[in-house]
């Protein structure tokens, strides 16, 4: 069980959908933020350590809390920042983690899986070629790595996501906004190839259940989502709008065209490969342990996600 959690990045996708889980679960919070007003407006009466992830005396101070004893590590940077900042916001978190005696829970991707092209389980090594799938890569060691053994941490990897909060930090969060704003959008890479989405509270729930769980840590966990076209979820949002404008797919020119003047689109250029190749996650690691993987309705899902964005709940 948690006593008391702190979650790092509260005010991102992930983020929220973690600490709205822990507080459905009754589990006593901290969320940690640079954002005052923001956080207190997303999670009134909730209490709010405010301060910098790459800040070790911030996080010490949020820390210095002999209840809690989990840390969510939810917090982003900008995509166009991973290589230069990843390494350095993690270690961060990991030494003040470590010192204040914590055990964390890091949220992260598959790009350390690499190009494999493949259903991957969590012992599944890569050798990754991308500048960001090298830097996820040694995401991982750095977690693992003996100096912070006595933070017991379990590693969360997530496909892209969707879900109310996750906005452009997710492949697919730009093209929903757009077709809840009724405007043309865009869709990165081919439609036509079943590519895999979580959807964020189904992620977070499955994210505590973990962690509430002391015989997790130590350990990666997989956490798998729904397998679906771009076509149909195109398709299934156009639907709940009642709106039909035009989804541009995005293929490696375009993109690298777009990135001259959006400096997180021109990094998208090295991923691409998961668009054509996706990554697809394991889940049975899960299931033995868990049960069901839990997954929402399709339909459901996008319709609250859309919903979300156009400010009707």
């Amino acid at each position: 069980m948690i006593q008391k959690a702190l979650v790092i990045g509260a005010s991102g996708g992930t983020g929220q959908a973690i600490t709205r889980e822990l507080i459905k679960e009754k589990i006593p919070v901290k969320i940690f933020g640079r954002d005052q007003s923001k956080l207190k407006k997303m999670f009134p009466g909730q209490e709010i350590a405010i301060g910098d992830a790459f800040n070790y005396q911030d996080l010490i101070n949020a820390l210095n809390d002999d209840q809690i004893d989990t840390v969510f590590q939810t917090a982003a940077i900008p995509y166009s920042q991973t290589v230069e900042k990843q390494l350095p916001l993690a270690e961060n978190i990991m030494k003040a983690v470590a010192a204040a005696g914590k055990k964390i829970v890091f949220v992260d991707g598959i790009y350390a899986y690499g190009d494999a092209g493949q259903i991957v389980t969590e012992d599944y090594i890569g050798q990754p070629k991308s500048k960001k799938g090298k830097i996820k890569k040694a995401l991982t060691d750095l977690i693992f790595s003996p100096a912070y053994r006595k933070t017991q941490p379990i590693l969360l990897r997530y496909p892209d996501y969707f879900g109310p909060g996750a906005r452009k930090s997710s492949y697919l969060g730009g093209t929903l906004i757009s077709i809840a704003a009724g405007k043309t959008s865009f869709y990165i890479g081919p439609k036509k190839i079943k590519r895999e989405y979580i959807y964020l509270p189904d992620a977070a729930e499955m994210s505590v259940k973990i962690a509430s769980d002391p015989h997790a840590y130590g350990q990666i966990w997989n956490l798998p989502g729904q397998k679906i076209s771009g076509k149909k979820i195109i398709s299934i949002s156009q639907q709940i709008v009642n709106k039909h404008r035009p989804v541009i797919s995005l293929n490696k020119l375009l993109i690298r065209m777009i990135g001259i003047f959006d400096k997180n689109v021109a990094e998208i250029a090295e991923m691409y490969y998961l668009t054509i190749r996706p990554v697809y996650l394991n889940g049975e690691k899960y299931k033995k342990h868990f049960g069901k993987i839990i997954k929402s309705d399709i339909k459901d899902a996008l319709n609250t996600t859309i919903k979300s964005y156009q400010g009707k709940n």
